[in-house]
């Protein structure tokens, strides 16, 4: 990867950015398949495996996004997401239970979502003011979906039944 690229364009900032979303999504997968795997609750775990599918659409769209500025799909490493989930296996060491994997992970789905929507959030304005109206669009798409899935793990947090974590051994 070449860093020394400079930046000085709305372009290059949304082609950077584009790049970043594109390892954001792809690591995503994996995250998604990780919640999947540690949560206990059925429910939830559907959620992240549905959630996981969804995301391989986005991988897929971004790849379109690439073609129709005739670039090649390249990921640059964010380390906000490395960080993240960086995040979930420094707690999954520390030996927690089933019901605070669960909430956990629901939190750990929220902060990728924002992370998501506002790089999403970002990028849209960007294809707007460069001409791209179909990439837009297509982005469009994403961030409403993304959106929707916050949604849906911020319900589950606020419901979330803290029975189990409120006994002390």
């Amino acid at each position: 990867m070449d860093h020394a690229m400079s930046i000085d364009s709305t372009e290059d900032l949304f082609v950077s950015g584009l790049k970043h979303a594109y390892h954001t999504e792809q690591r995503l997968v994996d995250a998604l398949d990780e919640l999947e795997q540690t949560a206990s609750n059925e429910e939830l775990k559907s959620g992240f495996a549905e959630h996981r599918e969804e995301t391989k659409q986005h991988i897929d769209r971004i790849e379109q996004v690439f073609d129709q500025l005739d670039a090649d799909a390249e990921a640059e490493e964010d380390p906000v997401v490395e960080g993240m989930i960086q995040a979930h296996e420094e707690f999954m060491e520390k030996d927690p239970s089933d019901e605070a994997i669960d909430r956990f992970n629901i939190a750990a789905g929220q902060k990728a979502e924002h992370y998501e929507i506002a790089t999403y959030g970002n990028l849209i304005p960007m294809a707007d003011q460069i001409g791209l109206d179909d990439v837009a669009d297509t982005l469009e798409e994403t961030l409403r979906e993304e959106q929707d899935e916050l949604e849906t793990l911020s319900e589950k947090g606020e419901q979330f039944d803290y029975g189990e974590l409120e006994a002390t051994e």
